[in-house]
């Protein structure tokens, strides 16, 4: 029996189709909580007419049609890219038809632009509930782009519908800055990306729901440790992303810092809906600009405005040449967007701060809660 899950971000509509209740449940759960993601009644076949205009997703697991789709690509001539850190070979056919394969994960796509219509095949569950959550993300993300949103490089809190947007490179302290706020009472956005148009004389926000990567030394800190092992102790599964030894280290309560080959640290993965049940955090829908924070992580300094908050940079904007995760293999992003001066005008009027954090949690927590007030104040 078929199951289905739409999924709303203003907009942008896309419904994930499975003969798998696990697949659409995923989905379920992985937007539920930022984006207005519901079951509905799926139709009698995968060919009714169930996406309202919006995009459609089949997803199943089909080890014959995997198979076909491989051979396929293997006949066609075909480009070999990194996506979602996977190997993938992607071949496009004269009529525009995308097909493409993952041969590690098992997985296979097809693609037609000319109904709107994404077919994700795979040898398993899981993997496929992986891929059609990031892929119908993918689609509302064109959607988006073609309705005027951009993506910016960027964390976000909001109370009362006023966001706080928390810009820096990877280590800044994004992620950081939006645990503590939410931890003071603030709804979590967006731990590193949104989406942002202008609009009625102002910015709206609307979230990237993603996983969310949290290290062993913040959530010690800030008391979230212990829950955190007491739900894996008793059960719960985390993200797929997540490192095994991060697994085994919560099993032995070990809290040390673990690194891969290449010096990144190895973190504890979050579904989005886990943030609000085992950290205790509530999700933002929406919200509408109002401040920027630029923070930076000194561990042997105390906690301090500083002077002389920057300018936004291109690496504060998502574009299709500074995307590095998810190339837009399937050309499901429009050919041109809408010129980002005007966004970046309006983000340059708005009042911002430069802030020192360290791993002082409660102090730095302090000193994120007093500043926002008075941002918010402004």
């Amino acid at each position: 029996m078929l199951s289905a899950t739409r999924i709303h971000a203003d907009e942008a509509t896309v419904t994930v189709v499975s003969d798998t209740k696990d697949i659409t449940d995923w989905a379920l759960r992985y937007f539920g909580g930022w984006w207005n993601a519901t079951a509905v009644n799926a139709p009698a076949a995968p060919g009714g007419s169930i996406a309202e205009g919006g995009a459609l997703l089949l997803a199943d697991v089909d080890s014959d049609r995997l198979m076909d789709t491989e051979t396929l690509v293997g006949d066609y001539e075909h480009d070999e890219v990194d996506y979602a850190n996977a190997r993938t070979l992607v071949a496009r056919h004269e009529d525009g038809v995308i097909y493409a394969i993952q041969p590690a994960e098992r997985l296979a796509y097809h693609y037609d632009p000319a109904t709107s219509r994404l077919v994700i095949v795979g040898a398993h569950a899981e993997p496929v509930a992986v891929a059609a959550s990031r892929l119908a993300r993918e689609l509302i993300r064109g959607q988006l782009l073609r309705a005027g949103f951009h993506i910016l490089h960027a964390s976000c809190v909001a109370r009362d519908g006023r966001a706080l947007l928390t810009f820096g490179p990877k280590g800044a302290g994004k992620t950081t800055t939006a645990l503590l706020l939410a931890r003071e009472g603030y709804d979590l956005l967006a731990n590193d990306r949104v989406f942002i148009r202008p609009e009625d004389g102002g910015l709206r926000i609307l979230p990237w729901p993603s996983a969310a990567a949290i290290g062993f030394g913040l959530l010690e800190s800030t008391g979230l440790y212990e829950p955190l092992r007491a739900r894996v102790l008793d059960g719960e599964q985390m993200h797929p992303t997540q490192d095994q030894r991060v697994t085994d280290a919560l099993h032995a309560g070990s809290t040390k810092p673990i690194w891969n080959a290449k010096g990144k640290e190895l973190k504890p993965q979050f579904f989005p809906d886990q943030l609000s049940s085992i950290l205790g955090m509530t999700l933002a829908p929406q919200a509408r600009a109002t401040a920027l924070l630029f923070p930076r992580v000194e561990t042997d300094a105390e906690p301090q405005l500083v002077p002389a908050p920057r300018a936004l940079e291109e690496e504060d904007f998502f574009t299709s040449k500074t995307e590095d995760r998810y190339p837009d293999i399937f050309r499901l992003a429009p050919d041109k967007v809408a010129p980002a001066t005007d966004l970046a005008d309006r983000l340059a009027l708005l009042p911002r701060r430069a802030l020192v954090l360290t791993h002082d949690s409660r102090a730095s927590a302090e000193l994120l809660a007093k500043t926002a007030e008075g941002l918010l104040s402004e």
